[in-house]
């Protein structure tokens, strides 16, 4: 790996960690409001920014969860969700397209998370009320993403990073 990708990567898991930090509390209940899930749209631009974001979720989970369980899910989240829109950009290579196809993959592997609230959490809401709240807010914090990310791209070229 090249020096340039391993400090971006880096970077992106610092960013990753100090934006869920700041909004902790929201981060990890049943309606999420995660506002470093906008660094998932990375992956829309170079796929290198995976190892970044994969840690940036590790971290994120290990100091700021309440559940140890998030290391294991919300990691195997993140990365089922990047690898699923790798292979969708194998085939779509409009950026707004891709991002918002990646916004739909998140909320649906959202089941993730709400299996894990519910088995390792103890949640007791129901299982497909936990999925469309997780669903519901990680669609709403990852669509609202796509305009912020957009608009970063058209200024920085964010594939010209890693």
């Amino acid at each position: 790996m090249k020096s340039k990708t391993l400090v971006t990567n880096a970077l992106v898991a610092a960013l990753y960690f100090a934006v869920t930090a700041l909004v902790a509390p929201f981060g990890f209940l049943n309606i999420q409001l995660r506002l470093s899930e906008l660094f998932n749209h990375l992956i829309v631009f170079n796929k290198k920014y995976f190892f970044g974001i994969i840690l940036g979720v590790f971290i994120a989970n290990l100091i700021l969860s309440p559940t140890k369980a998030d290391l294991v899910f919300g990691v195997l989240h993140t990365a089922l969700s990047l690898g699923m829109t790798m292979l969708f950009a194998q085939f779509v290579k409009n950026k707004v397209k891709l991002m918002f196809i990646n916004t739909i993959v998140f909320s649906f592997n959202m089941f993730i998370i709400a299996y894990m609230l519910k088995v390792f959490v103890g949640l007791k809401d129901g299982f497909l009320i936990l999925w469309s709240t997780l669903a519901l807010s990680e669609f709403v914090t990852m669509g609202l993403a796509i305009f912020i990310v957009y608009y970063i791209n058209k200024r920085l070229k964010l594939e010209q990073f890693v």
